[in-house]
């Protein structure tokens, strides 16, 4: 489900659901977290992170989505990704959507193909995202363009990702990894204190009362059974606001 493979200096995580397209479950979060624990371990400069049969990650997988052990072992992923002492990079290609999304814009880096896809379909679901996801988003892509993708739930194409600059470059498995080589060959040490520098400069984590209040309600809400129903009979959702 998770594949963790060490090369030299880079240890290359990818998930492996092919059949749920890469959705996370419980499972792939504790493999995540077994992955991001045997990085720090090791001797690795660079922790690339992908998804295997032409997808990087669908998002959760619904069938655990609200249990809380769940929403709190996706924090624990994102912060490790986005606090490791080395670079972590993600490669996409095909579908980053939700917890795709979040896992992608928590890596320090990322390589997409053209054809990729970025989107947080929350509001098609009832749910809601933490606010670190929301902050983050804003300070890679802007108000304006986090409100579109956000409010909207439209996907932003690899292409369209790179225009905006959420995407650093564009290209594949085999590109992703050569740039990750050589990222590996720099001083480890300066690496480490520029991204502390970059790490501090980032918006603050901390959860505002409101949204707390709001996060809670939507994830207590009639409207996310809905949504979750809809989802699982195939069908358009009838929210009610509550």
């Amino acid at each position: 489900m998770i594949h963790v493979e060490p090369r030299g200096s880079i240890t290359l995580v990818t998930i492996d659901r092919p059949e749920r397209r890469n959705a996370l479950d419980h499972d792939a979060l504790a493999g995540l977290e077994s992955a991001l624990a045997a990085a720090h371990e090791g001797s690795s400069r660079v922790l690339v992170l992908t998804g295997a049969g032409g997808h990087f990650c669908s998002g959760a997988d619904l069938s655990g989505v609200e249990d809380e052990g769940f929403v709190a072992a996706l924090a624990r992923v994102l912060q490790g990704l986005r606090s490791a002492p080395f670079v972590t990079m993600a490669i996409i290609d095909g579908f980053a959507l939700g917890a795709g999304t979040q896992l992608a814009i928590a890596c320090d880096l990322r390589i997409a193909t053209a054809t990729a896809g970025f989107g947080v379909p929350a509001a098609k679901l009832g749910l809601m995202v933490d606010q670190w996801t929301v902050r983050r988003l804003v300070a890679l892509v802007g108000q304006s363009t986090a409100r579109h993708v956000l409010l909207s739930t439209d996907v932003l194409t690899g292409q369209r990702a790179f225009d905006l600059g959420l995407v650093h470059r564009q290209g594949d498995l085999d590109e992703g990894l050569d740039w990750a080589g050589r990222i590996a060959s720099l001083a480890p040490l300066t690496l480490q204190g520029l991204k502390i520098g970059l790490d501090e400069a980032d918006p603050p984590e901390a959860t505002s009362p409101a949204y707390a209040a709001a996060f809670d309600r939507a994830w207590s809400s009639e409207d996310l059974a809905e949504g979750l129903a809809a989802f699982g009979a195939k069908r358009t959702p009838e929210f009610r606001g509550r």
